[in-house]
């Protein structure tokens, strides 16, 4: 594989028409993937980036283009899935220079959305256009600057014989990986208020507040949709202003959350129910104070009164723990 960087939990979010909005999360892995991000951006690599349906792939893309040099040229969106082979070449703007021409630094970016769909003859065309270490200027090398997107696993795509192997390792300079938001709860309140007054805004509304409760089921759910489900349940609730309407939908359509196993009511001792009401109310104390201090769990610790290391463990207990931050 050509040489790749991965970051394992980060996922950027801006607006959904590639605005100025940007969120990133508090984790050190997001942080140290915004810290890339920006020593990249300046360069002329091309970036490739992998992740399921949703997890904000295009987003990040026009977060690359943003913080270039080329922000001021334009970004160039083909759609592989549906590009037409007769007119490739010309729809991604191939420079064609005479031989005695001088090399130009590259303008703009060419953002591949979905590559591994693009099909056979435009894959031959695109290695084509890519540079190779040309020293010397060539007709159709493509003039700006490369990121691509994929959901699919293009090592299988390779091995099945769909994708080009020579086209991989000409447009993967780096790789970052943009892990699904079931793998980074701890983003979900940053995110979900986000949405909340960005569709509040859509709509001349005050971005309601979610209570403890409409959090708690936002943190427990495994949003198979990612962020861009995240976003249009915050939507609904904004538009119905009602959350637990939102949210029973999203439980009828869905019914990804995470409940635990009932305990059978003819073996139900009191101490046992004593025990059960306990956990829920510590989970619910536990939730509120998360929601006060924007997920962070130090604070949230002196809050609670109890050691950082007792809220890890308490946290692991109920399923909203992975251990990937000390935040």
């Amino acid at each position: 594989m050509s040489p790749s960087l991965i970051a394992s939990q980060a996922t950027p979010v801006a607006t959904a028409d590639g605005g100025s909005g940007f969120v990133c999360g508090t984790s050190p892995a997001m942080l140290t993937l915004e810290n890339v991000i920006s020593e990249i951006a300046a360069t002329n690599i091309p970036v490739l980036l992998m992740g399921e349906s949703g997890t904000g792939k295009q987003m990040f893309a026009y977060r690359i283009h943003s913080l270039s040099r080329r922000s001021n040229e334009p970004l160039l969106k083909v759609s592989c899935a549906s590009v037409n082979a007769d007119s490739f070449a010309a729809e991604i703007g191939l420079e064609m220079p005479n031989s005695g021409d001088q090399l130009q630094e590259p303008a703009g970016t060419a953002f591949f959305d979905e590559i591994s769909e693009l099909n056979p003859l435009c894959q031959r065309t695109l290695l084509y256009a890519l540079p190779d270490g040309d020293a010397v200027p060539r007709r159709g090398l493509l003039a700006a600057r490369l990121i691509s997107t994929t959901s699919r696993n293009l090592d299988d795509e390779m091995n099945a014989g769909r994708f080009r192997r020579e086209l991989y390792y000409r447009m993967n300079g780096v790789s970052l990986r943009l892990p699904p938001l079931r793998e980074r709860k701890e983003d979900i309140p940053s995110l979900a208020e986000f949405f909340l007054s960005k569709h509040a805004v859509q709509f001349a509304r005050t971005p309601p507040a979610l209570s403890s409760r409409a959090l708690g089921r936002l943190v427990d759910y495994s949003w198979p949709g990612n962020i861009r489900e995240l976003e249009n349940v915050m939507k609904k609730i904004v538009a119905l202003n009602d959350e637990n309407l939102a949210l029973s939908e999203l439980i009828r359509t869905a019914g990804g959350f995470a409940t635990p196993p009932a305990v059978e009511t003819h073996s139900l001792s009191l101490k046992v129910a004593a025990r059960a009401a306990s956990r829920e109310a510590e989970r619910e104390l536990i939730l509120k104070a998360l929601g006060r201090t924007r997920w962070n769990r130090k604070r949230a610790a002196m809050e609670l009164q109890i050691s950082y290391k007792s809220l890890l463990y308490k946290l692991k207990q109920i399923g909203l723990e992975d251990g990937g931050s000390n935040q």
